[in-house]
């Protein structure tokens, strides 16, 4: 029980380890107590869950517990993305929503997260107050009480969920540009959604991996490289004009351009800054996590926007779009959120835009991508995950932080931040940075630099240097 710890998105662990039926209920008991104390539980939670290993059983316990405390429960009926009980949250003005998904983690793992009233990530104030509520329930082991069936209800979470997306993008000028796409949820609880409004809206989307299956395949459900390979062969097999891939619970996006090329959450994230604060030139600020390219900094300065940043996790990404007025925010991992819709990620929001963006100037993202390039430079990121020793994580932030490290291989240092981890800038080359990561016992290494080869050798010059501490 002392595993139970909240990362930046809620809490995760192994299945049949750290994440079973009776931890998942005691997490759900803490959430109860806060709802109880600090929400008005007459609204209610919603309740979905996620394509993996007995999500669907975890859901009906933890609405259970959540029915015991005399709030009602609308439970999903089928599994669904996490954005779509974030909508549902905020749309039927829930009290809150809880998702039974470990997000992008391999498939051993599940998880639970929390979603607010506004319908998004809980701020870090919230996290503090379920964490305490976790304490209390921990240490005196309050017995839960016996569940009330008759405040549990289905919901079904598809149908309002896709009407709110079809409001979002100029569907004539995307079927004018008469462009095919082929989306990819990787096994995930996004399957068929993407699809589907696009056929509302007579615009061609195949869909492959779109069946349930919950070792996704054998292969990670993040929507990076290598774990996007099928897509990459499908798209060019089918030679469709771009291929849209989602995460295993549907809130991160990652594409494919009609060449093969893969599209990075960072220029992704360009895309759409460009797209909707420049083509479309809509109000507001943008906002960033610490991790997040520096191509950002400049669009934000070209187009006369206020640039926020904050440190890794989208919660306070959140915070500063329900404080501010922030057209865009988004995040190294693909996570990314518009004043348009929701104050939160979602693969399928973003792949929309990224559709109209390509439809709007009858361009392919490899196209717009390359015409970005020519005028703010060419940015190129790269990251590495390092399983480590105990004790070695904390070894290498140390070192980065030390102020006698003034060279990387041929690069001086200039100097440092550590907002979230250490980064570190190299000369007028770019930079690298080291994080722990917050649900995995991993040590993240990032890079940016103009050339591709630049940000490889130092991510490779960190990685040895980890590895030799």
């Amino acid at each position: 029980m002392s595993s139970i710890k909240f990362g930046t998105d809620g809490w995760r662990g192994v299945i049949a380890e750290d994440f079973t039926f009776a931890n998942a209920r005691i997490v759900a008991h803490a959430i109860a107590r806060y709802v109880v104390r600090n929400e008005d539980a007459r609204k209610g939670v919603l309740v979905g869950y996620d394509h993996r290993y007995a999500a669907d059983r975890v859901a009906a316990a933890v609405a259970e517990v959540i029915s015991a405390s005399g709030t009602p429960v609308w439970l999903a009926d089928k599994p669904c993305p996490t954005p779509a009980i974030s909508y549902l949250v905020r749309h039927c003005h829930a009290a809150g929503g809880i998702v039974i998904t470990a997000s992008h983690n391999p498939y051993r793992w599940n998880g639970i997260k929390y979603k607010a009233s506004y319908g998004s990530s809980a701020l870090p104030s919230i996290v503090a107050q379920i964490e305490q509520e976790l304490d209390a329930v921990l240490q005196k082991g309050v017995p839960p009480l016996p569940p009330r069936q008759n405040l549990i209800q289905p919901l079904e979470p598809q149908a309002p969920y896709l009407d709110a997306l079809e409001k979002l993008v100029d569907w004539k000028r995307l079927r004018d540009a008469k462009f095919r796409f082929i989306f990819d949820p990787m096994h995930g609880s996004a399957a068929g959604l993407l699809p589907e409004v696009f056929r509302r809206n007579r615009i061609s989307c195949d869909e492959i991996r779109g069946t349930r299956d919950p070792r996704f395949g054998g292969v990670h459900p993040e929507p990076i490289e290598p774990h996007i390979e099928a897509l990459r062969q499908a798209l060019r097999a089918g030679k469709y004009d771009a291929g849209f891939c989602a995460d295993g619970d549907g809130d991160r996006i990652g594409a494919i351009d009609r060449d093969g090329a893969f599209i990075n959450p960072h220029q992704i994230f360009s895309l759409l800054v460009w797209h909707l604060a420049g083509t479309r030139n809509l109000p507001g600020d943008i906002a960033k996590t610490f991790s997040v390219t520096k191509l950002i900094d400049k669009l934000a300065t070209k187009l006369g926007r206020k640039l926020h940043e904050v440190p890794i996790g989208f919660k306070y990404i959140c915070e500063l779009m329900l404080e501010q007025n922030i057209l865009i925010g988004g995040e190294e991992s693909g996570g990314i959120g518009t004043s348009l819709y929701l104050p939160e990620r979602d693969a399928t929001v973003s792949a929309l835009f990224l559709a109209e963006l390509m439809a709007w100037h009858g361009k392919s993202l490899g196209e717009l991508l390359t015409a970005l390039h020519a005028e703010f430079g060419e940015y190129h990121y790269g990251r590495v995950d390092l399983d480590l020793k105990p004790g070695q994580k904390e070894k290498a932030i140390a070192h980065f932080s030390n102020g006698k490290l003034d060279r990387l291989l041929d690069l001086p240092v200039v100097r440092r931040e550590d907002m979230d981890g250490i980064k570190v800038y190299l000369g007028e080359a770019g930079w690298v940075m080291v994080r722990a990561s917050g649900t995995e016992n991993l040590l993240r290494v990032y890079s940016e630099t103009s050339k591709p080869e630049t940000t490889r050798r130092v991510l490779n010059a960190v990685t040895q240097i980890v590895h030799d501490l």
